[in-house]
């Protein structure tokens, strides 16, 4: 679960992170009052959960509260890589004198959180670690130690922190590191945190991801999810407990279980095919969780055709094919779909769909060069 910036700078500041001064705004006329109770130049910052805003125009400086209602009200009408900005967060305009970046995540192949700094902060961290990764300081955190006063040292001293501010980097990085570790992030991050010319170390913008597996701890969290910030199509996956990606081909799949649909999707690509979607059904899936996939994956206006790939072990074939029967029946769908069915009760769910003449398979490789037939031929 993605948190807005105005979100993860509160849970920071809760762990002693400083922050700039401000607050959300839904009207160009709130926007005004807010930087009039900030008394002097704001910054005006779209509230969208995606990176780039800077430069798709969504954050502006304004010198006084006037100019904040007229840059408040622009930017409210925007909408940045399709997502409507619908609150900005006014904050009071920090006078800059050095941006650092700083940042939490895990590390899969250790086994451990990671965190990561770097003296080129305020710019895209994908991009310095591409081109310039020396810049990069990343040291491993042992989840049960946790954050060790020498680790924020030995960050600061790699930066060329001045050493007048390691003592307040220190609380800063401890402080980063509780938010991450209390909340169950994937992800905490400062970027950028700044050096101001009056000498003080705050955090400008902040961005934290919450691990969905753990929301049941933290209802609070939960709470703040943005659905008019996620694709539909993920927010009604997530209500029929399906693992909903979206992609950008044209051949939707629908699979049971997520390294068969990475397989699955990699054959495609084999073939010559574009995957529109991951999803996982999972095991076990009845028709009501399959028909709610299908009409998943049918809802995307570029899919030319269907891959189904299941295995049934614990999800019996018949019921997943009685299941896409009911789905087409409900969705009528105008695109070609190909079944592949192995496993538990594989002949009558294959039966099921010959009826009903649509396109069976019993190996992967047949399937996966009759979904992209079928597609390039829509």
């Amino acid at each position: 679960m993605k948190l807005h910036e105005y979100q993860s700078k509160q849970l920071f500041s809760k762990y002693g992170v400083p922050i700039p001064k401000g607050r959300v705004a839904a009207t160009a006329s709130e926007a005004k009052q807010i930087a009039e109770e900030l008394g002097g130049r704001v910054v005006i910052k779209s509230q969208v959960l995606v990176g780039g805003r800077g430069k798709a125009g969504g954050i502006k400086v304004a010198k006084d509260p006037n100019e904040a209602e007229t840059l408040a009200t622009h930017i409210l009408a925007m909408t940045i890589k399709g997502l409507p900005v619908r609150k900005v967060l006014v904050d009071e305009a920090a006078d800059i004198a050095q941006e650092i970046y700083l940042g939490i995540t895990n590390d899969r192949a250790a086994k451990k959180p990671i965190i990561m700094a770097s003296a080129a902060g305020g710019v895209d961290i994908e991009e310095v670690a591409a081109t310039t990764p020396e810049k990069i300081v990343k040291i491993h955190v042992d989840p049960l130690l946790g954050l060790r006063d020498y680790q924020a040292r030995d960050i600061a001293a790699f930066i060329d922190l001045p050493r007048d501010y390691w003592r307040d980097f220190g609380r800063i990085a401890n402080g980063l590191w509780q938010a991450y570790l209390a909340n169950d992030a994937t992800l905490a991050e400062i970027n950028p945190l700044v050096i101001t010319r009056d000498k003080r170390l705050v955090a400008l913008d902040g961005k934290m991801l919450i691990d969905d597996n753990a929301l049941f701890r933290h209802s609070d969290l939960a709470e703040m999810r943005d659905l008019d910030e996620e694709a539909p199509a993920e927010t009604e996956a997530r209500k029929y407990g399906l693992s909903f990606i979206k992609l950008d081909g044209n051949i939707g799949c629908m699979v049971n279980g997520a390294g068969l649909a990475m397989t699955s999707m990699d054959i495609l690509k084999l073939f010559g095919g574009e995957p529109a979607n991951f999803l996982d059904i999972g095991g076990g899936a009845g028709a009501e969780k399959v028909a709610a996939a299908m009409r998943i994956i049918l809802s995307d206006p570029n899919v030319k055709a269907v891959l189904y790939n299941i295995f049934g072990g614990i999800t019996r074939c018949d019921e997943v094919a009685r299941g896409i029967l009911a789905a087409m029946e409900e969705v009528k769908p105008k695109v070609p779909m190909v079944v592949r069915l192995v496993g538990t009760n594989a002949e009558e769910g294959r039966q099921l769909l010959a009826d009903a003449n649509m396109i069976t398979a019993e190996t992967l490789a047949d399937a996966a060069q009759k979904a992209v037939a079928a597609a390039q031929a829509a």
